[in-house]
């Protein structure tokens, strides 16, 4: 098995594990940990699909657009975990209010 393909199969799986937990849990600093466990993924994906045939100079973009992304995942965790934390300050919890699909 190819390195391309084993970093594409775990990127898609991380992808879907954090979708998973997205969906499911209603803890907000959950949910929060999730899009950062998809973005890793997706970051995964990038760095694969960055050496497409075998010995041959990577393309520098997706790297690039990976680093920029990892800054920007930083700071947009850190404004969501802000938030979280003034909504436990106003409402006594981090949780959404569970909705049923009828």
């Amino acid at each position: 098995m190819n390195t391309l393909y084993l970093y594409t199969i775990v990127g898609v799986g991380l992808f879907t594990l954090g979708l998973y937990a997205l969906l499911i849990h209603s803890d907000l600093l959950r949910k929060i940990l999730a899009i950062n466990i998809m973005g890793s993924g997706v970051f995964l994906i990038l760095v694969a699909l960055a050496a497409r045939t075998q010995g041959a100079v990577p393309d520098p973009v997706p790297h690039a657009m990976v680093i920029t992304g990892i800054v920007v995942a930083v700071s947009a965790t850190a404004l969501a975990l802000a938030l979280v934390i003034r909504v436990r300050t106003k409402v006594g919890h981090a949780n959404l209010p569970e909705q049923s699909l009828e």
